[in-house]
């Protein structure tokens, strides 16, 4: 019994671990509490709200400062981002170099993910006005974000090989999402 309580214990703080990472503590609190989470393959139909932003001229910047400037600007704007998604309830699907991807209503449900999505996407740029200042003394340009948001169905879940798998979604609303974020070059938004 001892040893059947240690595994089990071990095994769901891995999960609270892994998990940390990419969503909110009181989310991973609500998916490990009954103890029946499991990391396998698989994925289920979910109405989501998919988050899809970019930095723009994200390569100019790039190519005119050094490595380690590069690292720091990033993880101090990815960090900033992705608090403010994180707090409001939203799942880090992953970041593409200065992109971010996330989604909300999986693993749990989230009521009126949408409003939050975008409340979130409000908030990001807000939060990027407030430091622009700031990240133009640091890389000599301004920096601007474009965000793509849509809601719809798509399957979300373990996504991968056996061995290495993402918790991940895919679908036709996240293209439409990715769609948005670009077509704001177009339209000279930055929010869509």
């Amino acid at each position: 019994t001892a040893t059947h309580y240690y595994n089990a214990r071990v095994a769901k703080l891995n999960i609270e671990r892994a998990f940390n990472k990419y969503v909110a503590p009181q989310v991973v609190k609500e998916i490990t509490k009954d103890g029946k989470f499991e990391l396998k393959l698989g994925g289920e139909k979910r109405n989501l709200s998919i988050f899809f932003s970019d930095i723009q001229g994200f390569t100019s910047i790039s190519e005119n400062i050094s490595p380690e400037e590069l690292t720091d600007f990033l993880n101090d704007f990815l960090s900033e981002m992705s608090n403010i998604i994180l707090k409001s309830g939203g799942t880090i699907d992953k970041y593409e170099g200065d992109a971010i991807i996330a989604f909300w209503n999986a693993p749990t449900s989230v009521e009126d993910h949408e409003l939050k999505a975008l409340y979130a996407a409000m908030e990001c740029q807000k939060k990027l006005e407030d430091m622009r200042p700031s990240y133009t003394t640091r890389l000599g340009s301004p920096v601007f974000m474009r965000i793509g948001i849509n809601s719809g169905d798509a399957v979300v879940g373990n996504l991968g090989s056996r061995e290495r798998f993402d918790y991940t979604m895919i679908g036709d609303s996240v293209n439409l999402a990715a769609r948005l974020e670009g077509l704001n070059k177009e339209f000279g938004t930055y929010t869509m």
